[in-house]
């Protein structure tokens, strides 16, 4: 008896020790997208170890069963991480399910999924932390995250002595923009644009669980009108828009109902009061809703016509009004010197709307100084949004001679992206110097623009490299990390972001796209702590005062949203 139960003792034990590896925490030294892949897709993962290894397999989550064997790739040195970055390539699984990668020597991945609808979680969560983000009204997350709520916000408002006007304002609507409860319409121009154009583009009909939901309206435009709603009310009577609705200073990190600064509207602080940039964002994005929401709201659209075209008027007579903070103030300036690409984007949308001359004729005259714009290297940002102006005009079936030199610009650049992107050692298609505040917003507008060029020209390489972009987002990067909180296995924890440094609750508000390494480490204290000669892919500090890496804003969520959107199946 002794002699038998010391075999089956010795025979189990290999299966003992197999479990126990298996059930191993996963090693940060393999990056896969933990959300997962699509099935007809390229699925990489990569695996950085101190010494290289040479097999891989993929295994069941559930069973632990090998349902994939490979080879990983030479090692390539990453000059961006300084990582030595093996390739793992399990393309050829296409059957759904949810798996790991083991490396034997290194250990296993975080867990991800194959299927057609992998990305409909990331979407749901990107989306819909535009819902957490609403001021003016209370916030319930609901049951599906209990706890993650706040009381109705900064109800009253009033004019800054630099609008040109006094007394009180309406403080209803919008999005807090970022970490602060302030509301700035230069950056909600490119977020609300981007977002609509995610609508527009891709049609992604998805129930986002907010108030509005079942009244007839895709969720998504839903959640885009109670930003564009705030974004009508900073429109003087005169068609110019003032530049943001803030407190004078920052609150410190409390709930958004327990900021008692006066809600400002705040202008130039001499005559005309507003700018042109905000005036010509305003225009453009009302001229998209007005098409956009016509199918579900005509007279909201109307509204939306008669406010872009108002604006765009006054933009005719301000061309370059343009905003630095005026004296007292410290929030967030959005500052841009020319205001040019913003009245472009104004016309190209206006016309796409309307189909009018005059604003046909404004496009065609000014549209060559911009072409240069859609490049390789530094896609569209809230202060250049010329991108969007060029792209709009080629959708809409412009005059033949502009659309086509358009399109023709978009796919060349596109081209030198896809080549870059296949010698980084992780596939992306950041560069060197991409790597600043809110680069995960680069890698995300990158992953847009590939998309729009595939419109003018399918080619798999296009959307394949947009997957790339995404896939590093999600966690196939030098720290493993998905860059979206409460999204995979192992998201980063600590964003600057009031709600979630101010509430009780363990993890973060989800949903939102942390800001990313950034090499200008000099640029808060807290970044400063890290070591000297980092690359710049390593310059990064999952910590809330680190604000210059691990910020969240809503126009680094849109490209996010818009990229999610395009890869819906």
């Amino acid at each position: 008896m002794w002699f038998t139960n010391r075999c089956l003792a010795s025979r189990a034990l290999p299966l003992l020790l197999a479990a126990a590896a298996f059930a191993a925490t996963p090693t940060v030294e393999i990056k896969v997208d933990q959300a997962g892949y699509l099935p007809d897709a390229p699925k990489v993962a990569m695996v950085v170890s101190k010494s290289a290894a040479a097999d891989f397999t993929v295994r069941n989550s559930a069973t632990n069963a090998v349902v994939f064997r490979g080879k990983l790739g030479a090692p390539a040195d990453d000059a961006d991480s300084g990582d030595r970055v093996q390739s793992a390539d399990f393309s050829k699984l296409t059957k759904a399910g949810k798996y790991y990668l083991d490396v034997a020597g290194v250990g296993r991945s975080w867990n991800f999924e194959i299927a057609k609808n992998v990305y409909a979680r990331a979407y749901y969560l990107a989306m819909r932390s535009y819902y957490g983000q609403r001021c003016g009204t209370a916030v319930d997350l609901g049951p599906e995250f209990p706890g993650y709520k706040h009381d109705a916000c900064h109800l009253e408002g009033a004019y800054h002595a630099s609008s040109g006007k006094s007394g009180p304002h309406v403080s209803k609507g919008g999005w807090h923009d970022a970490g602060d409860y302030g509301r700035y319409v230069v950056n909600s121009g490119i977020t609300t644009g981007t977002l609509l154009w995610a609508w527009e583009m891709f049609r992604p009909a998805m129930n986002l669980h907010i108030p509005e939901s079942g009244n007839g309206t895709p969720d998504i435009l839903n959640e885009i009108k109670w930003n564009l709603d705030w974004m009508l009310t900073m429109q003087d009577e005169d068609g110019g828009v003032w530049h943001k609705q803030t407190s004078e200073n920052f609150c410190p990190f409390i709930m958004p109902e327990k900021d008692s600064l006066v809600s400002y509207v705040i202008g130039t602080g001499s005559e005309p009061y507003k700018n042109s940039c905000a005036t010509g964002d305003l225009a453009a994005v009302a001229a998209i809703g007005a098409r956009v929401f016509k199918p579900y709201d005509a007279a909201y659209a109307k509204e939306c016509l008669r406010a872009a075209r108002q604006a765009f008027a006054w933009l005719a007579e301000h061309p370059n009004v343009t905003f630095q903070n005026p004296r007292g103030v410290a929030t967030g300036a959005y500052g841009d010197r020319n205001c040019a690409d913003e009245h472009l984007w104004a016309a190209a949308e206006l016309w796409r709307t309307t189909g009018e001359k005059q604003y046909e004729d404004y496009f065609l005259a000014h549209y060559g100084e911009f072409r240069p714009q859609i490049r390789a290297v530094g896609p569209q940002s809230w202060a250049s949004v010329s991108n969007l102006a060029l792209w709009t005009y080629a959708l809409g079936g412009g005059k033949a001679d502009a659309a086509s030199a358009i399109q023709q610009d978009s796919l060349t650049a596109a081209d030198e992206i896809v080549r870059r992107s296949a010698a980084n050692g992780y596939r992306i298609s950041l560069t060197s110097r991409d790597y600043v505040w809110g680069s995960n917003s680069v890698a995300a507008n990158y992953g847009m623009q590939l998309l729009v060029a595939n419109v003018f020209r399918k080619d798999p390489r296009f959307v394949d490299t947009a997957l790339a972009n995404l896939h590093y987002l999600l966690g196939r990067n030098t720290f493993s990390l998905s860059f979206v909180t409460q999204l995979g296995e192992n998201p980063f924890r600590h964003p600057h972001h009031r709600p979630s440094g101010a509430d009780s609750n363990v993890e973060p508000w989800p949903g939102l796209l942390s800001g990313g390494p950034n090499r200008n480490k000099f640029q808060d204290a807290a970044m400063r702590k890290l070591p000297d000669g980092l690359p710049p892919a390593k310059s990064y500090l999952d910590d809330q005062e680190a604000y210059s890496a691990n910020e969240v804003a809503i126009n680094w969520n849109a490209p996010l949203v818009f990229v999610l959107a395009g890869v819906l199946r």
